[in-house]
């Protein structure tokens, strides 16, 4: 693929308003002691994570997911209650001057949602006309808070269906970071580049064996994208996430935001394929790979 060294990208989501207001000012002085930056996919509509309670009735996959990661402590309680018993307060942009930091300190800001709760928990229930919206009103969001467009879009739980491939070319996204790939390839409908996470997260793998399986995974160099939580990186584990980003230095890495490591590919020789969908270790429901 034309990289020649090991490569680390940190593709950071933003998914709560909790996380947009203690966890992002905290990555940002770690991520700024650790001269390295990262992409950050923001979330800029309401928060309703409260909604996430029913997912608690249909699916206990998700209650394990939710004991094993400590949610109440990464989320905090009134995290829980938004969209139900409280308001949805909008998350990025209720903090223009956050925002207005990612991008003077050097760090990529990317499109990551409008409303990432409904989009998790009722894609394929939606119609296409719900679909159109949604990205209207999230890139318009974007658009007016960055005062740029988005280059790049990262499908909140990483799920998307052909509609919304038939959607992206609409807008001016260069790549996309929406699967759980192994490895980067080409959106065979959009023909976009896609740069995949496929690394584990904390919240699959717990920090009892996070970082070993995380180095293991790194032991053969290369390219990678780690996937990182404002919320969790940003919170509770904040200790283990920089321990982490220690044995990456020693490995040998290179961290680069996702938009340093697209032009290091050659896209022409990457495969063009379809995305799947596939239930992985340590996640409650199935995500495109």
């Amino acid at each position: 693929m034309g990289i020649g060294q090991n490569v680390l990208g940190l593709k950071i989501d933003v998914d709560t308003y909790q996380g947009m207001k203690k966890g992002v000012p905290r990555l940002l002085d770690d991520l700024s002691a650790l001269a390295v930056q990262g992409t950050f996919y923001l979330s800029m509509g309401p928060d309703a994570s409260g909604l996430a309670v029913l997912q608690l009735l249909k699916n206990p996959r998700f209650l394990k997911k939710m004991i094993r990661s400590n949610a109440p402590g990464l989320y905090g309680f009134r995290t829980a209650l938004y969209g139900t018993l409280l308001p949805s307060p909008l998350i990025a942009l209720s903090f223009p001057d956050t925002v207005k930091r990612i991008l003077e300190e050097g760090h990529e800001v990317q499109f990551h949602a409008w409303d990432h709760r409904r989009w998790q928990d009722g894609l394929f229930q939606r119609s296409e006309a719900w679909v159109r919206n949604w990205f209207q009103r999230g890139v318009s969001a974007f658009m007016s808070l960055t005062n740029q467009a988005p280059t790049s879009f990262g499908a909140p739980a990483w799920l998307m269906d052909d509609r919304v491939t038939g959607i992206l070319p609409e807008y001016s996204f260069e790549y996309l970071s929406c699967t759980r790939a192994s490895a980067p390839f080409v959106h065979e409908h959009a023909g976009l580049l896609e740069l995949p996470s496929d690394l584990p997260c904390f919240e699959e793998t717990g920090l009892v064996d996070g970082p070993a399986t995380i180095m293991a995974r790194l032991s053969d160099g290369g390219m990678h994208v780690l996937p990182v939580h404002a919320e969790v990186e940003g919170g509770l584990w904040r200790g283990p996430f920089l321990d982490l980003m220690a044995d990456v230095h020693k490995a040998g890495y290179v961290i680069k935001t996702l938009g340093e490591i697209r032009n290091l590919l050659d896209t022409e020789r990457l495969p063009r394929r379809q995305a799947q969908m596939a239930l992985l270790p340590g996640r409650s429901v199935p995500c495109c790979v």
